[in-house]
This record gives C-alpha cells, sequence and structure tokens, in this order.
C-alpha cells in the first residue's frame, strides 16, 4: 500500500511540476493529496497553493490555507506573495497577522511581500515595525528587503528615511538606485531625482528602460528640457535601443515641455508603437495649441486599426473643444461606450468642456447631470463651462450645491467663479469670492485669481484700484496680468494708464505686435510724432511681425480654416461676394469702419480694406452660404475678435436674422438682433 502511495506521490510531483491550464484540473490534484493522506506533505501543498493564485481565485487559496492542520512559514510566504501579486494587500497584511499569533516569525522572503503591501495601502505604522524585526532578523543587508523599504519610505512620504535606507547600502546595485529615483519622484522631488540619476551614471551603472522612463517624468513635471534632452543625447550616444516604453516617455516629455517638432521627429522614428504611444503624440498636440494636428493623427490612428483609449479621446474632445467642431467632437464620442463618459471622470470633464466651449452648455449640463461620479473636477468643469457661457447666476449657484456635497473647492474652482463674476460685471461678489479664498478655504490666491479680479475691476472702470491691486502681488505680474487691465483702460480710455501697461507688455512680450501697435497709435494720436516713430523702428529692429489671426468653422463635420484675406479656399469667390453683399447692407445700417486697431503704416482706405478680410468675418460669411437659414452660426478665433468685426458682426446678425456666435481667446460674443451678449465689451 506505501509504494501505491509513493508512486501516485511521484505522478502528483509530476503534474504539479507540468502546471496546469484551469483551476478545475488543479482541484483534481488537491483531491488526491486530501485522499491519499498527503495534506500534510507541505512541500507538494506549497505548490498546489501557489499554482491556486495564476487563476484569480484567492478564495480557493484562503480555503486550502484555512483546512492545513499546521501551516508553516514557507505556507504563509507562498500565501502572502500570492495575494501580493493579486493586488490583494490589505488581506496579505491580514494573513501576516495571522502568521504572527501562530507564533511564526517573518524571514528575509515574509519581509519583501508585507513592506511591498503596507506601501500600497498606505500603513506606515506597520511598516515601521517591519523595519524592527528586519534588523533583529539580521535581513538589514538583504537587497531585496531594502529595496522594499527604500519604496515603503518613498510612497509613504517619508523620503529621508528611504535615502538612510539607500544610504546604508554598502554595495548599492542598479535595483537600489532605481527604487530611490522612482520615490523621489513619487513624492515630488524630481530635481533630486534628476541629481540621483546623474550620480547613478558617475557610479559607472548603465540604466535601464525603467529609470529612463522615471527619469524622463521628472523631467517633464519640471519642465527642465535641457535634462530631458541630455538624457535623449545618453541614450543615443550609448547605443541603446528605445525601447516602446522609453520611446513614449520621450514623445511625452517633448509634447509637455513644448517641443512637438522633437516629440513628432521621436514618434516617427518608433518602430514599435502602442496607444499610449498614440495618445501621448495626440495629447501633445491637443495641449500645445495644435488641434487640426491632432485630429490628423488620430485619424491617421484609426486607419491603423487601433482603439481610441480615454487619453487619446481626451486629447480629441480638447481639439474639437478649441476648434468649437462640434459635430466632430460628436462623431468622436460614440466610438467610445456611453457609460464609459458616465462613469470616468477624466471622459467626462472632457466631454463636458467640449460641449460647453462648442456653444451646447445644455448638452453639457446633460452630462454633468449623468455623471455617476462627480468628483472635483467634474464640478469644476461644469462651473466654468456655465461661467463661459454666460449663465451665471447658474454657476454660482451650482457652486452652492458643489459645497453642500461635501466636496471642497480648489484654485481651478475660483477661476470659475472669478470668470462669472466677470462676466457679468459682478464686482462686490468677485471681491468676497477672492477674499474667502484664504480666509474661508484656507486657499493661497495664485496669478490666475490676480488676473481674473484685475479683469473684473478693470471691467468695471475701477482701474486705480486694479493698477493697486497689481502692485501688490506677492509674484510678479505676467502679461495676461497686464492684458487684463489694458483692457479695462481701452474699454474706459484712460490713455494715461495705458501707456504704463503698454510698456510693460512690451517689455514682457517683446515679440508681440498688438501691444507696439496700440502704443505707436496713442502716441500718434497724442501728436508725438517721434515717440510713434522709435516704437516703429524698435519694432522694426526686433523682427516683430503680426500674429496671424485663425479663425475656424464646422459645417456638416468638416472644420475650415481662415486667415486674414485668404483666398485659398473652394468658395473664396462666393465668400467675397457675399461680404461684398454685407458691406453694401452694412453701409445702409450706418456702420462706418473702425480702424483704429489696424496698423499704423496703412493709408484710412486701405485700413477699410484690410478690415473687411478679417478671418472672422469670412469665416461668418462662409456660414451664410453654406448653413440653412435657421442654423446657428458658431465661428472660433486664436486671437481676441478685433473691435471693428465685433461692430460689423453685430449689425450682420440682425441683416441676416442669425444668431452667430464668435468664441475669441477670451469669452463667448453671442449676436442676436444687432446685439451682444457681452455688452460690447471685447
Amino acid at each position: 500500500m506505501s509504494s501505491l502511495i509513493v508512486t501516485k506521490s511521484a505522478g502528483i510531483k509530476n503534474r504539479l511540476i507540468q502546471g496546469f491550464s484551469c483551476l478545475k484540473h488543479l482541484k483534481h490534484i488537491h483531491a488526491a493529496l486530501l485522499r491519499l493522506g498527503l495534506d500534510e506533505d507541505t512541500y507538494l501543498l506549497n505548490k498546489v497553493l501557489r499554482f491556486s493564485f495564476n487563476f484569480g481565485n484567492t478564495n480557493y487559496s484562503f480555503r486550502i490555507l484555512d483546512q492545513t492542520k499546521e501551516p508553516n512559514i514557507f505556507l504563509f510566504n507562498t500565501m502572502i506573495r500570492g495575494l501580493v501579486l493579486n493586488d490583494c494587500f490589505q488581506e496579505s497584511i491580514e494573513i501576516y497577522h495571522s502568521m504572527r499569533k501562530e507564533g511564526l516569525s517573518p524571514d528575509s522572503f515574509t519581509f519583501p511581500f508585507v513592506l511591498k503591501a503596507c506601501a500600497r495601502v498606505l500603513d506606515s505604522e506597520l511598516g515601521v515595525k517591519m523595519h524592527s524585526l528586519v534588523v533583529k532578523a539580521g535581513c538589514e543587508a538583504d537587497a531585496f528587503v531594502k529595496i522594499s523599504l527604500i519604496n515603503l519610505y518613498t510612497k509613504c512620504g517619508f523620503i529621508d528615511n528611504a535615502f538612510k535606507v539607500f544610504d546604508d547600502i554598502p554595495d548599492k546595485n542598479f535595483a537600489s538606485w532605481t527604487a530611490t529615483i522612482s520615490g523621489y519622484v513619487g513624492v515630488g522631488k524630481c530635481r533630486e531625482a534628476i541629481d540621483m540619476f546623474r550620480r547613478l551614471l558617475e557610479m559607472g551603472l548603465r540604466p535601464d528602460s525603467f529609470s529612463l522612463v522615471e527619469v524622463l517624468s521628472a523631467c517633464k513635471r519640471t519642465g527642465d528640457l535641457r535634462s530631458g534632452e541630455w538624457i535623449d543625447e545618453y541614450i543615443t550616444e550609448n547605443g541603446m535601443v528605445r525601447n516602446v516604453f522609453v520611446a513614449t516617455a520621450l514623445v511625452d516629455f517633448y509634447g509637455k515641455c513644448g517641443n512637438m517638432e522633437r516629440a513628432r521627429s521621436v514618434f516617427d522614428g518608433m518602430l514599435e508603437k502602442n496607444i499610449v504611444s498614440w495618445s501621448s503624440m495626440i495629447q501633445g498636440y491637443a495641449s500645445n495649441g495644435l488641434p487640426k494636428e491632432a485630429l490628423d493623427l488620430f485619424f491617421k490612428m484609426l486607419n491603423e486599426g487601433l482603439k481610441p483609449d480615454c487619453y487619446a479621446m481626451v486629447g480629441v474632445l480638447c481639439s474639437c473643444a478649441r476648434l468649437g467642431a462640434l459635430e466632430l467632437g460628436d462623431w468622436a464620442s460614440n466610438l467610445i461606450n456611453g457609460n464609459e463618459f458616465l462613469d470616468n471622470s477624466v471622459l467626462g470633464t472632457a466631454l463636458i468642456d467640449m460641449y460647453a466651449k462648442c456653444g451646447r452648455m445644455d448638452r453639457a449640463w446633460e452630462v454633468f447631470r449623468g455623471m455617476r461620479k462627480k468628483d472635483r473636477v467634474v464640478w469644476n468643469a461644469a462651473i466654468s463651462g456655465l461661467a463661459m457661457s454666460g449663465h451665471v447666476k447658474d454657476a454660482l449657484g451650482l457652486f452652492g450645491q458643489m459645497e453642500k456635497s461635501g466636496i471642497k473647492p480648489d484654485r481651478n474652482t475660483f477661476v470659475g467663479l472669478l470668470c462669472a463674476c466677470t462676466h457679468a460685471g459682478l464686482v462686490e461678489e468677485g471681491r468676497r469670492y477672492f477674499n474667502s479664498m484664504e480666509c474661508v478655504f484656507t486657499l493661497t490666491p495664485e496669478i490666475e485669481h490676480y488676473g481674473c479680479m484685475v479683469d473684473l475691476l478693470g471691467r468695471a472702470g475701477c482701474l486705480d484700484e486694479a493698477h493697486q491691486l497689481i502692485k501688490s502681488m506677492p509674484m510678479e505680474a505676467n502679461a495676461i496680468v497686464w492684458g487684463a487691465l489694458l483692457g479695462g483702460c481701452r474699454l474706459h480710455r484712460d490713455t494715461q494708464l495705458v501707456e504704463v501697461v503698454l510698456k510693460k507688455l512690451i517689455a514682457l512680450e517683446p515679440w508681440h505686435s498688438g501691444n507696439y501697435v496700440l502704443l505707436s497709435n496713442i502716441y500718434a494720436a497724442s501728436h508725438k510724432w517721434e515717440e510713434a516713430a522709435k516704437i516703429r523702428s524698435i519694432m522694426s529692429e526686433r523682427g516683430v511681425k503680426k500674429i496671424p489671426g485663425y479663425s475656424w468653422i464646422e459645417v456638416d463635420g468638416v472644420v475650415h480654416q481662415f486667415l486674414v484675406g485668404d483666398t485659398s479656399h473652394p468658395l473664396s469667390e462666393k465668400i467675397y461676394a457675399k461680404l461684398g453683399e454685407l458691406a453694401k447692407d452694412l453701409k445702409a445700417a450706418g456702420y462706418v469702419p473702425t480702424t483704429d486697431h489696424v496698423l499704423f503704416d496703412i493709408e484710412e482706405e486701405e485700413k477699410e480694406h484690410f478690415i473687411g478680410c478679417h478671418s472672422e468675418k469670412l469665416a461668418v460669411a462662409f456660414g451664410l452660404i453654406s448653413t440653412a437659414p435657421n442654423d446657428k452660426i458658431l465661428v472660433v478665433k486664436n486671437l481676441r475678435v478685433c473691435g471693428d468685426c465685433h461692430e460689423a458682426i453685430k449689425h450682420i446678425s440682425r441683416i441676416a436674422g442669425r444668431e452667430i456666435i464668435v468664441r475669441d481667446n477670451n469669452r463667448f460674443h453671442c449676436f442676436t438682433d444687432g446685439l451682444c451678449s457681452c455688452k460690447d465689451y471685447w
């Protein structure tokens, strides 16, 4: 009988060595163990327990351990390891506590997995106790244990402790360097991570793909283009292979640093591309103001047979939002199951933003209401969308609902609220929200909030207060803040302050032609001919050129782009014919072209012709001849709508009997029956 058991035991061992394709086969072998009374053979039982985790059914693994009369350290270690590898971190910690109750002490195989579980659930208290047990057990020299301790301390935010552990390693292997670099990146100490990587190279160690991806992530977060380029050069000079992970990290890095030419060069040179590579490139284009390039690449990706993931879809929706391409955004969103938008806050936020920026706040509101989990980002998107669309009361009311829901506002929330106040001219409410940031919500106002307040005060005519606010800012005011004050000065015709503002803007944005033009026009209007000539000379010396104004309009799912004086469109003849008709109707309606916004060295008659061909007028004319009489016309412009175009489109809306929406880089302008929603502030 014993010889039969030995034979069958050998058969079971062979079967365990071969492995199993399903849990059912493993259960048959386990049953055979029990029948033959081999369930106390810890070697065989350990093998069965280890295989049970391969099928994702931890319940069966628990049953195996529970039915074992006296489980030893090997079984407990296998159980802890299996649970950690199946992401059951809390359960693995509970098994560890059970092991201790059985009077068993952890060994060098126990520590790495329990420490990993502590790191993942951020149980620093147990992690620190484990560290003391590591010392007592004499395992402090074990490389795997050291790396696990580094990971624990970095994940729990104790970066100094992590560095102490790293520093105590006499013979630092590559894994310990990588763990420390990854830890620094994880807690946002990116500069330290980059310095650590340099030290690694100085030690003569050759980085692997994981460490390269981590250090490129650090460069991306800090916007350190120089270090990232140095790492890219190091990879090339040392003959290292740019696998799909490293190449994708480089694409993402260059995209975040605004170097899309280099990002595309790396992308095009990739022998293997996965969906993450495509998504990184699409997102890069979208976030760098290149929406058409993002969409072109998206269609190319679809032609390659790849299904878009969440991040590719966000890039596409952001591009559609920028172009005002509602139909295209609708079509793209249908490529993903609608429930994904309602369950995923990142996707849902992108869809809300797209609808809001395409002038369909009603659709944005439907998505917001349908979101199953509304986090702070979703609430912020809805508040900002309502504010931008002119639904100011609704935006402020939604903020009240957000507070009642227990969602704590962040800095982005207040940008939306202050924009709402700015659009409606609610100065007192704006002051209250701005002051409440620090007093009530312990949020320090950032430059965006100061910019919103300056804009609000400037529009309301409180120019001195706005100027004083800029002077009192804890940080240096940027061009956006001074530009907000410029808008107020122009609206209220404060020629003295505007000269100060424009000089600041020219210093901050020496490449921006509009500031030179305005300042020269102010000098010319005041008969300060020498100063006007000096500005013209400076502009010429610096080679300053006018930033081209683009306007986009979507018709039947196709986005059409126009430049000033554009004649490249297939329907150019009809577009200019329509502009000619409108010019006659506008003249009859009493409209006189406003030429203040045009370059100073052009004759008056030429100025009138020049402003008549602005990109937004071309887009509106195309919309009038290409859409049904009752359709809304939505035009998007990359720059601010000029005063003359604003006045002309007001009249066109009444002449054509059409609702025309123009979204510039500042806000929505909804033109209906000769009136504009912005109340003539542009």
